[in-house]
């Protein structure tokens, strides 16, 4: 008998059908993958499996847990069973957490809610999940708020609020989004073994595929509210029927097509630097823990130095909270060194003034892990995009500014008619898009891109990937490329830094990096990194050895246009 069963589900937002007879079981022990496009509706199906839909969602059919059916559950039960009976990571931390309490508070919550047990036993078991998330007390105090903590630490906090009360099902919605590889790789052994020592259900939802086939024992396709395909994991993966499956096998080993792989030549090597680091040092006090003692400063970036040739795209990689973003900040004028020296064209942005230092900022532009955060959602795109043209008053008009944003939405693959449009006009995609476009309208000789591609689908990522490479050809930019996949860094750099507790423990070409790294730390990473194939091998074999039957599905429907 399944732990779960969702028979022929239908939802419907406001009237607009959202989801079509959707139907899926999920036995005791057993992790079922849900993957497809932003927008395909995995996300609500989970929402409807924990009855929290947003307004004007009204959904029909059957979701039995533990033969009851949850649409029918009065709210007074279902409260019960949230958290109890049913955990769920969610996809965005920061969205899912208070930033008014406490880490230590908000795990213990749930404890205290549903157990009744005291607050210090409460709170001596937060400490302990803490820890089995790699957020020891020793480090991560219960005390913190969740914005002194980085995105991946965030993401830990919420893993750990989800199996608190050890609950029969677990609903993880890109749990692994926000993490790096090694983070990543301890994220998911905890969660399988969370998931085999307490005979839980996990239903694992993700838009990395190798994710997917090395953790699910069983995945199910998504495309536009309907499962289009669904069968054992191994199996499925090999023999993919459906187009739209294959394309998003296909877009997950995407490589852009017009990047640039040569070795930088001897005479590029010796033109001048866009950006020259040398012995950065960034550190942070620390709170005093005694009355007579200080504490001595945590150091974020440890004597770092490196160089950025124009036209270069250099990557930086590492664990959450090694420094990655506050070397990026610092770069950008927003974090003050505590000893060594920046150069960006020949000049220190934190010492040069009026249009120097407006000139040093113009050429160095940004693009953020999580667009939407970054947008005034009240505002238009024509003024989101503008917003760096403040470094220009006076010296272009509203005609010329004008020019430029339609310039940089036109490069982005955008129209000039969407300036008119607002952030919750676009996908997720769409507004990638548009941050790109906003980082463009300077025209800047050097973009940070910090995570850029995290929190998008495979076949969005392609496209966003293919969009930096062609921007980097067609308009000579040079990039930073802060990201803990190294499969996206291996597609779109020349050079890659290994960064570990603030210092760059390995530098060199890309390929020869990743292929024989030398550090012990790059060795670890690269063994972490989920690789699709052979996730798929070792799925394919244990199944085979296991005597697993070929039950895939293929859905009726005829292929839509394009997809035949």
């Amino acid at each position: 008998m399944p732990l779960i069963a969702v028979n022929r589900l239908n939802l419907s937002i406001h009237d607009k059908p959202i989801l079509r007879d959707v139907s899926f079981k999920i036995a005791r022990g057993e992790t079922l993958g849900l993957v497809g496009e932003s927008g395909s509706g995995k996300s609500i199906t989970a929402l409807a499996m924990m009855q929290l839909l947003p307004h004007g969602g009204k959904a029909e059919g059957e979701i039995r847990f533990r033969k009851k059916n949850i649409l029918q559950m009065p709210e007074s039960e279902l409260c019960r069973m949230r958290g109890r009976r049913i955990g769920m990571v969610f996809q965005e931390p920061m969205t899912a957490l208070n930033p008014v309490k406490t880490i230590g508070a908000q795990i213990s919550e749930s404890l205290t809610w549903h157990f009744g047990v005291s607050k210090r036993e409460a709170r001596e078991r937060a400490a302990d999940l803490m820890d089995r998330v790699g957020l020891p007390a020793s480090r991560f105090p219960l005390e913190r708020f969740p914005h002194q903590l980085s995105g991946g630490q965030r993401q830990r906090v919420v893993i750990a609020m989800a199996i608190a009360c050890k609950p029969k099902l677990l609903i993880a919605d890109e749990p692994t989004t926000a993490l790096d590889v090694t983070i990543q790789a301890q994220i998911l052994a905890l969660i399988k073994e969370i998931v085999k020592k307490d005979d839980m259900g996990l239903l694992l939802i993700s838009h990395d595929l190798a994710v997917v086939a090395d953790m699910a024992d069983r995945v199910a396709i998504m495309k536009d509210g309907e499962i289009v395909e669904t069968g054992p994991t191994g199996s499925l993966f090999a023999n993919l029927t459906h187009p739209y499956s294959q394309s998003l096998f296909e877009a997950s080993n995407h490589v852009p097509q017009k990047r640039v792989r040569p070795v930088l030549s001897i005479a590029r090597r010796r033109t001048e630097p866009l950006v020259k680091v040398e012995g950065l040092v960034r550190n942070y006090a620390l709170p005093r823990r005694s009355l007579f003692r200080k504490q001595p400063p945590f150091t974020a970036v440890d004597r770092v130095s490196f160089k950025i040739l124009p036209g270069q795209s250099l990557g930086l990689v590492g664990e959450s909270g090694c420094g990655k973003s506050t070397l990026a900040r610092a770069i950008l004028g927003l974090e003050e060194p505590n000893g060594g020296s920046i150069s960006v064209l020949g000049r220190d942005p934190f010492s040069a003034r009026g249009k120097e230092r407006e000139a040093v900022h113009r050429s160095v532009q940004v693009v953020f892990q999580d667009p939407y955060g970054s947008f005034n959602p009240r505002h238009r795109i024509e003024r989101i995009v503008a917003e760096p043209l403040f470094l220009l008053r006076g010296e272009i008009d509203e005609g010329e500014k004008r020019r430029r944003v339609e310039e940089a939405l036109l490069n982005v693959g955008l129209s000039a008619a969407d300036k008119e449009k607002y952030p919750h006009e676009f996908s997720g995609g769409q507004r990638q898009r548009i941050a790109i476009a906003r980082a463009l309208v300077t025209k800047p000789k050097l973009i940070v891109a910090d995570e850029p591609v995290s929190a998008l689908d495979v076949s969005i990522r392609a496209q966003i990937l293919d969009l930096f490479a062609d921007l980097r050809d067609k308009l000579g930019l040079a990039y930073l490329f802060i990201s803990h996949d190294l499969s996206v860094v291996r597609a779109i750099t020349d050079e890659v830094m290994v960064m570990n507790a603030g210092k760059i423990v390995e530098h060199g070409p890309t390929a020869l990096v990743f292929d024989h790294p030398r550090h012990p730390y790059t060795r670890l990473l690269v063994s972490a990194a989920p690789d699709l194939k052979t996730a798929i091998r070792r799925r394919a074999k244990w199944e085979k050895k296991a005597g697993v039957a070929v039950t895939a599905k293929r859905d009726r429907m005829t292929p839509g246009k394009g997809e035949t």
